[in-house]
């Protein structure tokens, strides 16, 4: 288990640490105390151990596609998942009942989009639809990730994890996973290291239904057609392309966490209420949003933020922070900038939409010794 560190921890925090920013997607974020890649699983077991061990904090990082790090660093250890596997652990034959499925087993590590064009090209149907999502596969069960109308929360069968609290390893099922949407019994929760995930997947060369409008427009298709694997995956990786959602390192505006805010979910009441203050604000229009069953309502973040005087990059091509140019929802890093003036821009925005719309913008990104309040 290689310690990349460059100092052995102290009291002063060191200065000549590689920044976690290498190791993020948004390219920001000072150096932690120690740094350690973890390439087996039991590598990555005995680096969290130690850490606990030395009752130092503990920062687990795959692609770092989730996750905005302070300026001032990790005071603790940084563990680089850097563990890759894909096996098939079952199949089950089609039935009267359903049809055809594989089990796979994937290690934390192993890096999402070579997962899925692996599932493509194998014809597992599932998670054509989450192609070109950076980060590894064993944070997308943290997060619930999701895009297009479909989120692993449908394929997920098992997670396996180390349990700190206890020094044990164990699978959790998908109901004690406590998926929610963009959230899990993992978010905000250090107890669970994630070592493996376990999917289950339709033997098929046809795509889940495409629940997402977008994405049938940009096929062809209608709602809740099923289109070939290759034809579902091309097409969410040009949508993503054209978002500055696929990593690109010429291209400023793939340097971010994807989407920075949630699309807030209200319920009847603030539905209504909501509804009503949109209408008089002049030129909003019709509100982007999708009713629930029960009277709640989703909104989209993006049409909140641009409604509210917020558009694609704000505040402008010189600043070193700024909403990304080809999508509202991404805040990037330009070239030189900060987590706190990040950080200071989703406040402002977040701000705006409240005073406009009265609904409250909740950060997606896990925030490491920094905070949006």
């Amino acid at each position: 288990m290689p310690d990349v560190s460059a100092h052995a921890p102290s009291a002063d925090r060191p200065t000549a640490l590689t920044p976690l920013a290498r190791y993020t997607t948004l390219a920001l974020g000072g150096p932690p105390d120690r740094l350690v890649e973890a390439h087996t699983v039991d590598d990555l077991v005995g680096a969290v151990r130690a850490a606990g061990q030395r009752r130092t904090p503990v920062l687990v990082l795959g692609g770092g596609s989730n996750v905005v790090i302070g300026d001032d660093g990790f005071p603790g250890t940084a563990v680089l998942v850097r563990t890759r596997g894909v096996r098939v652990i079952g199949e089950e034959p089609a039935t009267v009942d359903g049809p055809a499925t594989v089990t796979i087993r994937v290690e934390a590590g192993e890096p999402w989009d070579d997962l899925v064009a692996t599932t493509v090209a194998n014809g597992w149907s599932g998670v054509e639809c989450l192609s070109g999502i950076p980060g590894a596969a064993g944070a997308t069960p943290i997060q619930n990730v999701g895009a297009y109308g479909q989120e692993v929360a449908e394929t997920v069968r098992a997670v396996h994890v180390h349990d700190r609290l206890t020094d044990s390893r164990y699978a959790l099922s998908a109901a004690d996973c406590r998926f929610a949407y963009r959230d899990s019994l993992f978010k905000r929760n250090d107890r669970y290291l994630v070592l493996a995930v376990d999917f289950r997947l339709v033997r098929s060369e046809l795509s889940t239904p495409i629940r997402y409008a977008e994405l049938a427009r940009a096929i062809g298709a209608d709602p809740d057609d099923r289109v070939p694997l290759t034809e579902a995956r091309s097409a969410v990786l040009r949508l993503r392309a054209g978002k500055g959602m696929v990593l690109d390192p010429t291209d400023p505006d793939t340097r971010s966490v994807g989407s920075f805010f949630t699309n807030p979910v209200l319920d009847a009441t603030a539905a209504r209420v909501f509804r009503a203050r949109a209408a008089t604000v002049d030129g909003a229009g019709e509100p982007a949003a999708w009713p629930g069953a029960d009277g709640s309502l989703k909104v989209s973040a993006a049409w909140l933020i641009d409604r509210a005087g917020f558009g694609k990059g704000f505040p402008g091509p010189d600043a070193p922070v700024a909403i990304s140019s080809k999508h509202t929802l991404a805040l990037t890093n330009r070239g030189g900038g900060t987590t706190a003036g990040l950080l200071d821009l989703a406040r402002t925005i977040r701000a705006g939409v409240g005073d406009r719309f009265g609904v409250e913008l909740r950060p997606e990104p896990i925030l490491v010794n920094c905070a949006l309040d």
